[in-house]
């Protein structure tokens, strides 16, 4: 997504929504939407607007379903900061629990960026995440914490070490806080629950970060292609929202678990093709 974006035609803007809609889909399932967006991308030759504006763009989409979905939560947790202890604690776990990603990232993120984000890594990443994930489900603890706001501010910051793994290129950030928190012993619906919350500040502090790093690349023209790209994320992000807790609690994380190594080894046996 390095050039400057063209006369906006048919095909940009439906390859916009294709991209949207794959963040949208991928942000809060472990199987890395960063990952895809560079499978796809590197496939199909995308060129949007320069930077990563585009991306910075989807993913905030994607957080914006997070805080439409969970609105009462945030509604009341922001109204009980000043008086309810339970509040109090519940967003001093999610705020613990980002402080490694912004600590490590701070260091180590721009390195990250120019050197691991290429297909060939990502491909790997997801295999190798895959067969981790299809380990953790069959060895995790019992689950001693069942409920999201019952994670303490302890295994709040051990979850958000498990976070920072997921700055590797295809290994996911849900799922790395999602698996983190299971192998910690917390309950799939309450490790699924508290991995939404923490990707409110995750990825706000990340997209402002890269956004205020592209703030010269944005530009009137690309309005159109960037407000379409945030919209399919926030449609599709919805959905994977409103049902994935229902979902990963019948089913568990094995479906995603071999999705990831299937696409992992296609995308291997299509780059060595090349």
């Amino acid at each position: 997504m390095q050039d400057d974006l063209p006369d906006v035609g048919t095909t940009v803007l439906l390859v916009a929504v294709l991209l949207g809609a794959v963040e949208g889909l991928t942000e809060f399932l472990p199987v890395s939407s960063t990952g895809h967006l560079i499978l796809l991308v590197d496939l199909l030759g995308f060129r949007g607007p320069p930077g990563r504006v585009f991306e910075v763009f989807i993913q905030l989409g994607a957080v914006a379903a997070i805080v439409w979905v969970y609105r009462q939560k945030f509604l009341r947790v922001l109204l009980g900061l000043t008086r309810d202890p339970e509040s109090q604690r519940f967003a001093a776990s999610i705020l613990m629990a980002v402080i490694p990603a912004i600590l490590i990232g701070a260091v180590a993120l721009d390195f990250i960026k120019a050197h691991l984000f290429s297909p060939w890594t990502v491909s790997f990443a997801l295999i190798v995440g895959g067969f981790a994930i299809l380990w953790i489900e069959r060895h995790h603890p019992p689950a001693r914490v069942t409920a999201s706001e019952q994670v303490s501010l302890g295994l709040a910051f051990k979850i958000g070490l498990c976070q920072v793994v997921a700055m590797f290129p295809g290994v996911s950030r849900s799922g790395a806080t999602i698996m983190g928190a299971m192998l910690l012993g917390v309950g799939r619906a309450a490790a699924t629950e508290f991995s939404f919350f923490l990707a409110v500040p995750t990825m706000v502090a990340a997209t402002g970060y890269d956004l205020l790093q592209n703030w010269s690349d944005l530009s009137a023209d690309d309005a159109l292609i960037l407000a379409i790209g945030f919209l399919s994320a926030f449609v599709t992000a919805m959905l994977v929202v409103r049902t994935l807790i229902a979902f990963v609690s019948k089913r568990g994380f094995a479906p995603f678990a071999w999705y990831r190594i299937a696409l992992g080894s296609v995308m291997l046996l299509i780059l060595a093709g090349r």
